[in-house]
């Protein structure tokens, strides 16, 4: 009978298969940043090399146990707020829902310490909304409002929480306000944060780039506002909040913009995206920002041209490999 399959038996089977054949392809229409060869550029950076930047100031560091991870994510929220209080000054930051467990480690050190925060003033950077701009309520279970509370300041002794008119999030009500409201205390002394699957910082994502044609400038210059998430940050989120539903999370949110980000003093972006089985989510994106193009179709490209800390989970920066499993 004449072969009608791949190969015409199995020892040509094992023969190609020993080997290596290269594919190319375009990449997927619905992706915002589309430089194929930027990506197999970062793609190539090996775990060995990923702290090393042209930017001294931009601290890539790389921490393997998931527990230190969390306690020098805490220790670093800590130290903020306790050197603050040392030299008498207000003590500004911008803070993350993700991740989440360094929050409850920073609010039991702060007991442990009896440390006051009466000097401490809070912004949330997002805060999930739906098609029409109203902004999740703080008894629903997945509003960032309710996290922080839960998993942060009700941790806190009462005698030691900042006033509660300290604590800001970006509710629609909020959100007109919200960028001058940081300016007037003088500006973010840190801004904490991740690195989202499109590359977003807080919610803002790398599709509205489209907006003003990828001007890097314009970009920077961009506050406070309610946003489409992308399909990707859809997708991320159900993976890590919602049980793998997308069909629960919510289409739209409030987000700080990259002026805050730029115009805070310092910023900390801790990267522990893990899916299980040796993947991560973060592993690529979190190279592509670090390493990759400055650019608004990737928006956290932009902390590698300023001082901060960028810490990833020893999983997360393992090499991008293919796994079929």
């Amino acid at each position: 009978m004449k072969a009608t399959g791949l190969f015409s038996g199995w020892q040509e089977c094992e023969k190609v298969l020993a080997g290596s054949a290269e594919f190319s392809y375009g990449l997927a229409g619905f992706l915002p940043f589309r430089d194929a060869e930027a990506c197999a550029r970062v793609r190539a950076v090996k775990k060995a090399d990923i702290t090393k930047h042209p930017n001294p100031d931009f601290r890539i560091e790389v921490i393997e146990d998931k527990n230190q991870f969390y306690l020098a994510f805490a220790l670093d929220i800590v130290d903020r707020i306790k050197k603050a209080l040392d030299e008498g000054r207000r003590f500004v930051c911008i803070l993350p829902v993700g991740p989440v467990p360094q929050f409850a480690l920073a609010a039991m050190i702060i007991n442990k310490m009896r440390l006051p925060m009466h000097h401490v003033y809070t912004f949330n950077m997002d805060e999930y909304a739906d098609e029409d701009g109203n902004t999740a309520p703080a008894a629903w279970p997945g509003s960032f409002q309710r996290t922080m509370m839960e998993q942060f300041f009700l941790k806190i002794d009462a005698d030691l929480r900042p006033p509660i008119n300290q604590i800001f999030f970006p509710t629609k009500e909020a959100l007109p306000a919200y960028g001058r409201m940081i300016e007037d205390l003088g500006g973010a002394d840190v801004v904490y944060g991740g690195i989202g699957w499109c590359g977003h910082i807080a919610f803002w994502e790398a599709h509205l780039a489209d907006e003003f044609q990828g001007d890097l400038e314009e970009f920077k210059r961009q506050g406070p506002r309610l946003v489409e998430l992308h399909p990707m940050t859809i997708m991320q989120n159900a993976l890590h909040s919602f049980g793998g539903d997308w069909s629960w999370v919510p289409p739209k949110a409030n987000t700080i913009g990259p002026a805050q980000i730029v115009g805070a003093r310092y910023r900390c972006f801790w990267l522990d995206g893990e899916c299980g089985g040796g993947v991560s989510w973060q592993r690529f994106i979190g190279r592509l920002c670090a390493h990759g193009p400055v650019t608004p179709y990737v928006p956290g490209s932009i902390l590698q041209t300023l001082p901060g800390r960028y810490v990833f989970l020893g999983s997360v920066a393992d090499d991008v490999e293919i796994h079929m499993s």
